[in-house]
């Protein structure tokens, strides 16, 4: 059974769902961390909040191991791959299960969870049409496994970032916000004046982003 359904927190949208929001949390750290965020989202929203496959420790989890040296993060790509096809897999089934399509989804995640976001979002746009990088990158690994024509599936993202991040600097946004230039996927990306860690501004500001998208394709 895939290890993403052990267990995943779910918060039914009001009526029929007129969209699919899938909230993914950073390392070190489980579902229950996005739960605020989740409880804000329009209720006509359906939102779903996975927790990693990888265990670190006691309510610790993740969706890859990585350390820290001078040169920036290090991660276990194996570990990043596998869980990419985990969570991609699990959201076409999700999407199934609640009959709602790619143009009706948008991942979201914080940290290492930002960069699942945009890993699944970039290789497999099939499966989502908006996504969110909050304080994450953008893996330098998931290049060959980008389509070719990733520029022309519609894609929309929105990286947000602290400017005073210590964990991984806003340079990283920086450079995500070029690679999807380059991708010709559209973006915006917006700093705030904080840390590592998700603000009252940025909240409100990814909520605002993701409603408009999604409830505009209703």
């Amino acid at each position: 059974m895939n290890p993403l359904l052990h267990p995943v927190l779910e918060r039914p949208a009001q009526g029929d769902a007129q969209g699919l929001v899938v909230l993914l949390h950073g390392v070190g750290s489980n579902q229950q961390s996005l739960v605020p965020l989740a409880s804000a989202i329009d209720p006509r929203l359906h939102v779903l909040l996975p927790r990693g496959p990888v265990v670190f420790g006691p309510q610790a989890f993740g969706w890859f191991t990585v350390r820290f040296d001078a040169q920036g993060p290090v991660i276990d790509p194996a570990q990043a791959e596998t869980s990419r096809l985990l969570l991609a897999d699990w959201l076409a089934g999700q999407q199934q299960r609640l009959g709602l399509d790619a143009r009706q989804t948008a991942l979201a995640g914080f940290s290492q969870g930002g960069i699942m976001a945009a890993s699944v979002a970039l290789t497999q746009p099939q499966r989502v049409t908006s996504f969110v990088i909050l304080c994450g990158r953008i893996l330098p690994e998931i290049a060959p496994s980008i389509p070719t024509d990733v520029g022309h599936a519609g894609l929309d993202a929105l990286v947000v970032h602290g400017y005073d991040d210590d964990k991984l600097p806003y340079s990283l946004a920086e450079a995500a916000s070029r690679r999807l230039q380059a991708l010709g996927v559209a973006h915006q990306l917006r700093g705030y004046p904080v840390g590592h860690a998700l603000s009252a501004d940025m909240q409100r500001d990814t909520l605002a982003w993701l409603e408009r998208r999604l409830l505009s394709r209703s």
